[in-house]
């Protein structure tokens, strides 16, 4: 992106009418959306599955450019990241709309919303960038629902992020394609990825996707870019928490990725129509969690319930306590400025720096100027 048009972008306000990008026309008149794996092919005035990307005449627009669900500042440890400058504030926020259709979301009231436009806050980029320094947050993350499908707006907020020093995250379930992956992933500095399950029917049955693109998304960003990369698995009794499946998702991982990357369990609650179901044991994440070490993952963490061991970092090597962690809450931080262990200076996987304190479990909103 070529100075003139960052400056543009950083400077553009909320436009229901963004242009959109990766986009096609095919031989029958229609234009096909080359974004993400779906490949919505659409006539004027039809939106894709996402609901937020349209086409507008001879063009594909953005819908939500420029608007949010709403600003909050997070713990870093939300997103999940435990191993991504740990202890710091995250400044979050979403759109609306997504390009999977899980039954068992857990963000369903923004990430299915098809009446968001007159609810959403409206910021530039420049503003978020102003916002989350002037709220001492270390990194803008976007989240809530999935940036792939805002991936113009993330870009700009991206670059206007790094022109001030702040690092950026998405949190995201994976599904893309190859070239605009290349591009959105070109502007962040870490992500969280929502590996769902570890079968294809499960993401045909209850997302509505495939898992090929997502498996894909991993090993681009293991790979292929520097993306401080961590994983997230929802636990849905009965659906995805069996011993083989979780055994065969570990395996891939330290086969495919490594066993440096950090690997979340979180509890599923019954929300939206997966409701009937029962919310996940604890147990069940003790025991994922010993399948993972069992398959050789270094760093394995328990999400959603209170459980200090499964979220605390250990030394792999020595097995000393480094970061002692409650839910987002850090008490016992031992790890260098350089993230080695000072027992027996182990090197820890990770993006970390000097240790200011932890930001604890608080969550509050912000207001974003419009500029």
């Amino acid at each position: 992106m070529n100075s003139v048009v960052r400056d543009q972008a950083m400077r553009q306000q909320p436009d229901e009418h963004h242009p959109a990008r990766w986009w096609h026309r095919l031989a029958d008149g229609r234009l096909q959306c080359d974004l993400c794996p779906r490949d919505c092919r659409l006539h004027d005035g039809q939106r894709g599955l996402c609901f937020v990307r349209q086409r507008e005449g001879d063009a594909m627009v953005l819908t939500t450019y420029g608007r949010s669900s709403g600003f909050c500042v997070d713990p870093i440890e939300k997103k999940p990241l435990n191993h991504f400058y740990p202890g710091s504030s995250v400044f979050s926020f979403g759109t609306a709309g997504c390009n999977l259709a899980c039954k068992f979301c857990q963000n369903w009231d923004i990430s299915k919303s098809t009446e968001m436009d007159r609810l959403m806050d409206a910021a530039s980029p420049t503003a978020i960038a102003e916002a989350a320094l002037k709220a001492g947050c270390r990194s803008v993350a976007f989240t809530y629902n999935d940036p792939v499908i805002f991936a113009e707006y993330a870009i700009d907020t991206a670059v206007a992020c790094h022109a001030r020093g702040l690092k950026t995250v998405a949190v995201t379930a994976g599904y893309m394609h190859d070239e605009p992956r290349r591009e959105f992933y070109a502007h962040m500095d870490a992500a969280n990825v929502d590996l769902k399950a570890f079968t294809d029917e499960f993401y045909f049955r209850l997302t509505g996707a495939h898992l090929a693109p997502v498996l894909d998304t991993l090993k681009y960003l293991v790979h292929e870019t520097d993306v401080w990369t961590e994983i997230t698995t929802l636990l849905i009794p009965t659906k995805n928490d069996s011993d083989a499946e979780i055994g065969a998702m570990c395996q891939w991982i330290a086969r495919e990725l490594g066993s440096d990357v950090p690997v979340h369990f979180t509890a599923f609650h019954p929300d939206y129509k997966l409701d009937d179901l029962p919310a996940t044991p604890a147990s069940t994440l003790a025991r994922a969690r010993r399948i993972a070490h069992e398959e050789g993952l270094r760093y394995v963490y328990t999400g959603n319930v209170h459980d200090r061991e499964g979220g605390s970092t250990t030394c792999p090597r020595c097995r000393a306590l480094l970061i002692e962690r409650d839910w987002h809450r850090i008490g016992r931080y031992e790890l260098t400025d350089d993230g080695h262990c000072p027992h027996c200076a182990s090197a820890i996987a990770g993006r970390f720096g000097p240790y200011c304190g932890s930001f604890g479990s608080r969550r509050f909103a912000v207001r974003v100027a419009r500029h």
